[in-house]
């Protein structure tokens, strides 16, 4: 598995879309920043078939340092949850199945489901 960065995608779409480098930069980090801002404001991002942003608060607890074995109070944080769209998931499923090392994990249906 590699790791694809930013630049490698910017990369790639200035090279199929015949736009510039630079343009493709600026708008991507645009569109990156619109999404953080967003999100910031607790507003949840929605792209059809591709999966949902959604700022979620987890809560606060207590945690323990496994060093010290002293107890830590870990404050209540704003994270970020992604929940893949039906597109994600068909395209990771097919991936699997053309991996038979990778294994995939499926909801069961409903008794009474049809598929």
């Amino acid at each position: 598995m590699a790791t694809v960065t930013k630049k490698d995608l910017i990369d790639r779409i200035a090279i199929t879309t015949g736009a510039a480098r630079s343009t493709v930069k600026s708008i991507a980090q645009q569109f990156l920043d619109e999404m953080v801002a967003e999100l910031g404001k607790g507003n949840r991002i929605e792209f059809r078939e591709f999966g949902v942003f959604e700022p979620r608060i987890r809560s606060a607890r207590v945690a323990q340092n496994p060093k010290t074995m002293q107890r830590v109070t870990v404050p209540a944080k704003l994270t970020v949850r992604f929940k893949s769209g039906r597109e994600m998931r068909e395209a990771m499923e097919r991936r699997a199945l053309a991996h038979p090392q990778v294994v995939v994990t499926l909801k069961p249906m409903a008794v009474g489901a049809s598929a």
